[in-house]
């Protein structure tokens, strides 16, 4: 599913933003942060299609939004400007409030969140992985695109990736109903728009401000998750999606910059 929705994806950003000539960009945007992209979106999407469970992928997505702590992490790391000490204790409420989503309802456990990892290996350290990688995109896009936007060039290596995968992959034939090309069509309008809105953001924008902004995203992701595909969360794994947008915003007050 993963690869098709890349594919309308691709198609829609085409349409839509065009198709600029790759001499417009520079080698290095091209190779790093297409291949950060790429790279990124391969581990979101192996992540959450090798999840074994529903609330197994919902806990993929949390993961996921860690991204925005490391994000102001590496663009404070980057800066070499002196900071606010808080922030990082703030980064390590963020990963906090992801080890209590993952501990279960006996609190948190060290043995608990070994035996989650040790039940899917590859899909946490995929989710894990990619977030660290697109805080990289994030911070580098904007120095190598020189106000150039490429992002229908990455998806379409995403999606060549990702059909790459699938046909040397033992999966079946992609079986397509009614229900799931309507499914199909509304995941590729909202996650292309989000997409291009994003990286139109990053090139243009404050990185800081913009990630302040995706704090909420972690409540909002996991309320939809939960409501699409009809799981009910305990006030635990609520408590640190709490954890980890308070953790994000923290990190936005203690490194904005003041008037």
């Amino acid at each position: 599913m993963s690869v098709t929705i890349n594919r309308m994806i691709t198609h829609a950003f085409a349409l839509v933003m065009g198709l600029p000539k790759l001499s417009v960009f520079s080698l290095r945007y091209l190779l790093i942060g297409g291949g950060l992209f790429v790279s990124y979106e391969m581990c979101l999407s192996l992540a959450l299609g090798m999840a074994n469970s529903r609330n197994q992928a919902v806990e993929m997505s949390i993961i996921n939004y860690l991204w925005p702590s490391l994000t102001v992490l590496f663009a404070v790391l980057a800066s070499h400007k002196p900071v606010n000490k808080v922030i990082y204790p703030a980064i390590l409420l963020s990963f906090f409030g992801v080890a209590w989503t993952l501990s279960g309802d006996q609190g948190l456990s060290i043995t608990q969140l070994i035996e989650n990892a040790a039940s899917n290996p590859a899909s946490y350290s995929l989710a894990f992985t990619g977030a660290f990688l697109w805080a990289i995109y994030c911070n580098i896009t904007k120095k190598l695109a020189n106000g150039k936007n490429a992002i229908t060039w990455f998806f379409i290596a995403t999606a060549l990736a990702l059909w790459i995968k699938y046909a040397v992959s033992d999966e079946g034939a992609i079986v397509m109903t009614s229900s799931a090309v309507i499914d199909l069509l509304l995941a590729g309008m909202i996650m292309g728009s989000g997409y291009a809105l994003w990286n139109i953001g990053i090139i243009g924008g404050n990185m800081v401000l913009l990630a302040t902004f995706s704090y909420f995203t972690p409540i909002l992701s996991t309320f939809f998750s939960a409501w699409i595909l009809d799981i009910e969360l305990t006030i635990q794994f609520w408590q640190g999606v709490i954890m980890v947008t308070i953790a994000s915003l923290l990190c936005w007050w203690f490194t904005r910059e003041k008037s």
